[in-house]
């Protein structure tokens, strides 16, 4: 809030509140405020005044006046007290009147009062915006690091455009010579705020930043708040412009003949004009290996590998396309002070209709994909930052450019299980045979560690496994990974697409010693039985009996549904 002091025209303001008395009769004045563009351009002797009366047990319950006050336009505001808090507890109004808030403000009478709806709005306010950033990355919600920023600029522009009028206030706001003020005012109550939900555990704070809370999240993800949440920006729309556009209206024709042309060119060029204030969500990040990226990072592949290998301008840097027919990928190579160095760089594309239809016809009634790249990206960063915060060997995440999708990531030497696998059906080497067996077991273990993170991996082909020159297993591949997802599919479809590698004149001993050993090594790190048991059930095996022999099926299900006798 600003201090009445620090305004000249105190004659002004008197005048002010004694209409509001007037208005108000025998009825108790709750407070009174002077808000918008005036409380914004202290030295604009000529704009137009907007005033707020909360008036306890005003009838009716709201109106407004249009007065002159010493030459002055003045645009004043009554509204009952009950149905003022209303608006600040759960936007009964879409804001209508308590948006006044929102911007800072001169308070008249009672800034306590007023300081405490404050508070209660901008932390409605901040626990919507999580709401929004929970259904916008329902996965990478769990890791994005939140400057208090954020809720400053995206409460502003949110409601600018839905109402464009109030563009001109969000300008005034962000002056070059006020705006360090402005900010610094009204993000204190927003830090206030931030500190009472952290108290209610629906954030936490790391350093200088904002994290929501696991809890907060898995609330947000049901179905009765989606709905809700989408319901509210439809409903502020709608009332913003029942209780705001007469008064705007008058308030614009008021001014001077430049001022109307002003907002009307706003309104014109709302979404332009929304575009060169600062983006809200440059002051989203995600965590990686490199530090933190933040969202709105434009960061090219040419760029990053230059800066990522430490590569001059005059160093050649080759990028060669190493697969992905769902997704671009590309391996970054530099020559750095003698030696070669490598980035791997995913593009993450919607898949069309064409690509992803014999998938979805594949799993009907099993198992449905994230086919938008957005989506898979954001499973990607999640998943791999969780699992690389708990010590998991994946490839590190180094940079992410979101608006192009495009994910950096370590370059890690290795053996595919594809081949490990194809050594233990085809090797006569028996030492050899053995030590692949183990590296399968701990395949196992490593699986039933992630799922006791009630992680999902999504996509567990042994093509996605590499094992290093330590024997050390690393997963790749989140864009299917999930939370509370399906343990049962992660390991029907390691197993048989396992299968799809066997040939069908090797003896089937091999097929039983890769589910068996795979299956011990799950259920000694704390895999569930009834987890395994589930992969041998049909649901599961008409998925993967398009491409690996039925006996090999057959033996690989019969496994599964008898696991318990394996558990050590």
């Amino acid at each position: 809030m600003i201090q009445p002091s620090e305004v000249s025209n105190q004659k002004l303001f008197a005048h002010v509140l004694d209409f509001g008395r007037h208005v108000a009769g025998s009825c108790q004045i709750v407070a009174a405020c002077v808000y918008g563009g005036y409380s914004l351009e202290l030295s604009n002797v000529k704009g137009t005044i907007e005033v707020l009366f909360v008036i306890h047990r005003f009838q009716p319950k709201f109106m407004n006046f249009l007065k002159v006050f010493d030459g002055r336009n003045t645009i004043i505001i009554a509204v009952d007290q009950g149905v003022f808090e209303m608006d600040v507890d759960r936007g009964f109004l879409g804001e209508g009147v308590a948006g006044g808030l929102i911007f800072p403000y001169i308070p008249l009478v009672n800034s306590k009062y007023l300081h405490a709806q404050e508070v209660k709005l901008k932390k409605r306010l901040i626990t919507e915006l999580l709401e929004n950033l929970v259904l916008d990355f329902p996965e990478l919600s769990y890791e994005i690091c939140i400057k208090p920023e954020f809720f400053l600029y995206e409460s502003m522009l949110s409601r600018a455009r839905l109402f464009p009028p109030m563009i001109y206030l969000v300008l005034n706001f962000m002056q070059e010579d006020s705006k360090e003020r402005n900010v610094k005012t009204t993000l204190r109550i927003y830090c206030e705020a931030l500190e009472q939900l952290e108290k209610e555990k629906v954030i936490s704070f790391s350093k200088n930043y904002v994290k929501i809370s696991r809890d907060f999240i898995d609330k947000v993800k049901n179905r009765k708040t989606r709905f809700i949440t989408l319901f509210k920006p439809a409903q502020k729309t709608l009332f913003t412009s029942l209780l705001g556009v007469f008064p705007q209206i008058i308030n614009s024709l008021l001014q001077s003949r430049q001022l109307l042309t002003r907002l009307q060119r706003l309104t014109g060029e709302n979404s332009k004009i929304i575009h060169q204030i600062d983006d809200p969500q440059k002051y989203l990040y995600v965590p990686t290996a490199m530090g933190l990226v933040p969202l709105t990072s434009k960061v090219d592949i040419k760029d990053f590998a230059r800066k990522a290998l430490c590569a001059s301008e005059d160093t050649k840097v080759s990028i060669q396309k190493i697969g992905g027919v769902l997704n671009d990928a590309y391996l970054i190579k530099a020559l750095t002070n003698g030696k070669e160095r490598k980035v791997v760089v995913k593009r993450f594309k919607d898949w069309s209709s064409v690509k992803w239809f014999p998938l979805t016809l594949w799993t009907v009634g099993t198992r449905t994909f994230a086919v938008l790249g957005r989506s898979r990206l954001e499973k990607e960063c999640a998943i791999n930052q969780l699992l690389y915060s708990k010590n998991f060997a994946v490839p590190k995440l180094l940079y992410v450019n979101h608006a192009e999708r495009l994910l950096f990531m370590e370059y890690v030497e290795g053996e595919s299980l594809e081949k490990v696998i194809r050594k233990i059906t085809e090797s006569k080497n028996v030492e050899e045979k053995k030590n692949s067996l183990n590296i399968i077991k701990k395949v196992g273990e490593t699986f039933a560690k992630v799922h006791a993170l009630n992680i999902a991996l999504g996509d567990t082909k042994p093509e996605n496994i590499l094992v290093d020159r330590d024997d050390e297993i690393y997963l790749l591949d989140f864009e299917q990974a999930s939370r509370n997802g399906d343990k049962v599919w992660d390991i029907a479809e390691f197993l048989y697409y396992a299968g799809h590698y066997i040939s069908p004149f090797v003896s089937i001993k091999s097929t039983e010693l890769i589910a068996k050993v795979f299956i011990e090594g799950y259920l000694k790190a704390g895999g569930h039985v009834d987890t395994v048991k589930k992969a041998g059930n049909p649901k599961y095996t008409k998925v993967f009996s398009v491409f690996t022999f039925p006996h090999i099926m057959l033996i690989i299900s019969n496994i599964c549904r008898k696991a318990d006798k394996l558990k050590g």
